[in-house]
């Protein structure tokens, strides 16, 4: 996420997958998605980790919740998603939240919370 915290409320969109071993190509596809992504109107950022067993969690932050449906429904995405179930994903799950708080700790300024 940049280092520019949006102020609550926003949505947050919730992609917990398990990429499969033979996931040619999805590096490729992911970070076009995040670069198209960023071009949505109320598009706020995104944080994203990935762990030894293939599980990830990338989360997409979004002012509204038409904002992300937008993204949702542009036909890269949609296509990039079919790939991903036909050929990158064991499986996923999504979930969207509406952020309501959020805080913030740092070594040089401590906690900071919106």
């Amino acid at each position: 996420m940049t280092e520019e915290r949006p102020e609550p409320p926003y949505w947050a969109v919730i992609f917990t997958t398990l990429l499969r071993e033979d996931a040619e190509g999805y590096a490729e596809t992911a970070a076009r998605m995040e670069e198209r992504a960023a071009t949505f109107p109320g598009y706020l950022g995104l944080d994203g980790a990935r762990g030894p067993d293939g599980v990830g969690v990338t989360c997409s932050y979004w002012r509204t919740r038409e904002d992300f449906e937008r993204w949702r429904d542009d036909p890269e995405h949609v296509a990039a998603r079919e790939r991903g179930r036909r050929d990158w994903y064991a499986w996923y799950e999504l979930r969207f939240a509406r952020v309501e708080r959020s805080a913030r700790w740092t070594r040089a300024g401590g906690v900071e919370a919106t």
